[in-house]
């Protein structure tokens, strides 16, 4: 049967013809199409007689490499149709931990060889958000999507939004190397050095905005990073979840608030520059 069916290039595309010149499928070849739709038919077989699927696969076999996909794309999703309709100026997902950091250390001068570096705080918080950014994108296998330094009105951030079964995070960094943290009731402090910061109440806040933006309950998280000890004094902030940065790979395993759309369609909202304008 295959003897009856012909292939006949025309520009990216092959089509398989019958004897009488009919058109029984069509190919179309990596990089044949533009645009997104282009993209989601490259690879593809489309066949117009479903009956003649052994053969039509039969004569192309010489042309295709691999297993190719066969019939018509999947209908694209809400969450693909606002990513695509997403200007790239406007999409966050390529922001990297600490992005704002490397903004300002980029135009910075290098420390000098000799006395204080008076950027270090930047430079230790810029490694904190880089260290705690690679414990969450490891999440992504349990289903998590992660976004790095959010805008926020105000000259504010969210360090990192995680998004996932268990739920939306919004995660403040603090480096806290070699520290031993205290945290009493509100107050964080590390043990006899000053006065408190207002982390815990800056990390609420943050989380609330993030929640007001997207619509959608999101939990507070404070990740210190690197500590020599952490001293939660009983009772521990109910609201706001306290960890190490070796804790994160345990959050993995929380689930049972977001289903599998529900993450894809709150990551593109997420992503979007402007949802954050609201916030």
């Amino acid at each position: 049967m295959t003897r009856s069916l012909r292939v006949t290039p025309a520009g990216d595309r092959l089509y398989v013809r019958a004897r009488d010149g009919r058109i029984v499928a069509w190919y179309e070849r990596e990089g044949g199409g533009e645009g997104p739709a282009g993209a989601a038919e490259a690879g593809r077989i489309r066949l117009v007689h479903a009956s003649l699927r052994a053969e039509v696969l039969a004569v192309l076999a010489p042309y295709v490499a691999g297993e190719p996909a066969i019939g018509p794309p999947p209908v694209p999703t809400r969450a693909e149709l606002a990513r695509l309709a997403l200007h790239p100026d406007d999409d966050l997902a390529p922001n990297r931990p600490g992005e704002a950091l490397h903004a300002l250390l980029d135009h910075l001068p290098p420390p000098g060889r000799f006395g204080r570096d008076p950027h270090r705080a930047a430079r230790a918080g810029l490694a904190a958000q880089q260290q705690v950014g690679a414990a969450l994108d490891g999440l992504e296998d349990a289903g998590w999507r992660v976004l790095h330094s959010l805008p926020l009105p105000g000259a504010d951030r969210i360090d990192h939004l995680a998004v996932g079964p268990g739920g939306v995070l919004a995660i403040h960094t603090v480096p806290a190397r070699r520290l031993r943290i205290v945290v009493t009731g509100d107050e964080v402090r590390p043990a006899g050095r000053g006065a408190a910061a207002p982390l815990l109440r800056l990390t609420r806040r943050r989380a609330e905005r993030a929640s007001h933006a997207l619509a959608t309950a999101v939990r507070p998280v404070l990740v210190l990073v690197a500590p020599a000890r952490l001293e939660i004094t009983p009772p521990a902030p109910r609201d706001v979840r306290i960890l190490r940065d070796t804790d994160i790979p345990a959050l993995g395993s929380l689930a049972g608030v977001h289903k599998p759309a529900d993450i894809d369609t709150l990551f593109a909202t997420a992503r979007a520059r402007p949802t954050w304008s609201r916030a």
